[in-house]
């Protein structure tokens, strides 16, 4: 074979070579921007729902428990509000 052949041949090889390690680079890249974009979206929109659950809904459960007395717009009145800011304070 001719050894500029061969020269030319071994420097395609070479670049194909390389070429096929930044594709799979890429690839991988875009793999992993994909699962972390999903992730942090899933995040977003899951935590506020969590959030409530936890932290909102048990103060809303008091406001709204059985034998409460409320004000006209179906608000919980002046000394609820007091009992509840009393409960949280003692820990209750």
């Amino acid at each position: 074979m001719d050894p500029e052949l061969k020269r030319s041949i071994d420097e395609i090889h070479a670049l194909v070579k390389d070429n096929h390690q930044m594709l799979r680079s890429i690839r991988r890249h875009q793999w992993w921007s994909f699962m972390t974009t999903f992730i942090f979206w899933l995040v977003v929109l899951v935590a506020p729902f969590y959030l409530y659950q936890q932290y909102v809904q048990p103060l809303v459960a008091r406001f709204a428990a059985p034998g409460t007395t409320t004000s006209g717009f179906n608000l919980p009145t002046s000394a609820d509000v007091q009992k509840l800011i009393n409960s949280f304070k003692t820990g209750q």
